[in-house]
């Protein structure tokens, strides 16, 4: 049953979402314009998100760091591309208590300036080298336009700084971190993402290369998911980060930086949920069940409380709603909170040896005999629930990816329905641009090592360097 609160997201896409949000108390407004309160709904998807990567990231030798939220001027108009790629979202703080400043300090929207800063006092020699630090912290970017979760102007992210003795070893971080965040969408999230490289005008400001995880969701407007950046020595030698290497001579070292947001939340929402709120992946779900006494009768809460203690002893996270309210308002707050499981005990049900089982993403009931091994029958149907999820996530990202040969083929489909269009371009900024005039229609990534399609660009006709996959963007 529909939720009467929640907009159809086929009638409108944009107040669904808005909708979802603030029924399943993900987020809500506040006095700071542009910036949200990320309800403890949303904060505990958060931080699933954060313990799964903190895990990855840390099996793969980082460690994590705090750097300064405040940034000085001089100090960040070292490395210029970084400034001009910024210079429109910076806040700036001119007053320190009733004092003016002797310089302006920058919010911060990145660190590349604070870390450079650090490791260029830190690092001595390739016996230091490399340092794989990461933050979890919040930026602030002074974005026009805000939505929950998907662009606001304060938000929770983590930033990966690396930097290395040779660019082979940088470059293989890179890559190596982009995989991870391609993982963690398809395997975690039940998201069917795609990687590649962002073309020169869309690369991060002082990256030598940017490779970008990008999602599209339901509607067909992608999303870019994470990012990972090479910058060779360009950071280190604005910064002057030397080291001795293995020859006794003085080098600048080879660095990255790589970074994935609470945009990922926006990104689940509008993946999988649907007009009777969130739909959440097992995998990410705080909670992956909700035990629903039907009547608190002894007998049902004795039962309720043995199927807890069996589920958390097999490590499936579960709670008992002990609520005063309805049994059939107990089932919609569960549903539209996106837990992926609800077990119904009621009187009658266990008197009839019977239990029975619903399924968030297809709200399909199962009635079972009671003497079931219940936590082995859950945890095979939370990774039915899941790989039928990303099932259903890349069935629909295949429907929504067109092929196009010339700008009237890109005009029918993005005039009809939105999605991943692969069509060839010859490499110019005066054709990525006029792809741009068709609604906004934007190059998501270059796919690398991919034969084109005509060997023709799509705009101009000329010969194509690239495979593109574009489209609209959030």
């Amino acid at each position: 049953m529909k939720n009467d609160k929640i907009t159809s997201r086929d009638v409108d896409f944009a107040k669904w979402y808005t909708d979802v949000v603030f029924a399943a108390h993900l987020a809500s407004y506040t006095g700071v314009k542009g910036c949200i309160a990320i309800e403890p709904n949303g904060y505990a998807i958060w931080e699933r998100m954060q313990e799964i990567l903190d895990k990855k990231f840390k099996e793969l030798g980082h460690v994590n760091c705090q750097m300064p939220v405040l940034i000085p001027e001089s100090l960040l108009k070292k490395e210029g591309e970084l400034v001009e790629g910024f210079a429109p979202e910076v806040a700036w703080v001119t007053m320190g208590g009733s004092k003016e400043l002797d310089e302006r300090l920058c919010i911060r929207p990145t660190s590349e300036t604070m870390f450079s800063d650090y490791y260029a006092s830190h690092v001595k020699s390739y016996k230091d080298l490399p340092m794989l630090y990461n933050q979890w912290c919040n930026v602030l970017r002074w974005e026009k336009e805000t939505r929950p979760f998907l662009r606001s102007r304060e938000f929770l992210w983590q930033e990966g700084h690396t930097i290395h003795e040779t660019s082979e070893e940088a470059e293989k971080e890179t890559r190596q971190m982009m995989e991870v965040y391609k993982w963690f969408h398809h395997e975690i999230l039940a998201i069917p993402s795609i990687t590649g490289l962002k073309t020169e005008k869309e690369k991060f400001a002082g990256a030598e290369y940017t490779l970008t995880n990008e999602a599209l969701m339901y509607n067909g407007v992608s999303l870019q998911c994470g990012t990972s950046h090479y910058f060779g020595q360009k950071f280190s030698k604005a910064y002057d980060i030397k080291f001795r290497n293995r020859q006794n001579e003085l080098e600048y070292v080879y660095q990255t930086s790589w970074g994935t947001t609470t945009r990922m939340i926006g990104g689940l929402i509008m993946v999988h949920s649907d007009d009777k709120g969130l739909v959440l992946p097992p995998r990410i779900a705080p909670k992956q069940v909700a035990i629903i006494p039907i009547f608190k009768t002894e007998k049902v809460l004795a039962k309720c409380e043995k199927i807890k203690k069996e589920l958390e002893k097999n490590s499936i996270s579960c709670y008992i709603d002990l609520t005063d309210k309805s049994a059939g308002f107990k089932f919609a707050e569960a549903e539209v909170n996106g837990i992926p499981v609800r077990i119904e005990v009621g009187e009658r049900d266990l008197d009839n040896n019977k239990i029975t089982f619903v399924r968030r993403d297809t709200s399909v009931k199962y009635t079972e005999a009671l003497d079931i091994d219940i936590p082995t029958y859950v945890k095979n149907l939370l990774e039915t629930i899941q790989h039928d999820m990303y099932e259903r996530a890349l069935k629909r990202r295949d429907e929504l990816t067109f092929t196009a040969k010339n700008l009237e083929d890109v005009e029918n489909i993005m005039n009809k329905q939105p999605g991943f269009i692969k069509a060839d371009w010859c490499g110019s900024l005066e054709c990525e641009m006029k792809m741009k005039e068709i609604k906004g229609t934007k190059s998501r990534c270059i796919v690398e090592n991919a034969k084109p399609l005509t060997g023709k660009c799509v705009v101009c006709g000329n010969d194509a360097k690239h495979l593109v996959i574009w489209g609209q963007q959030y």
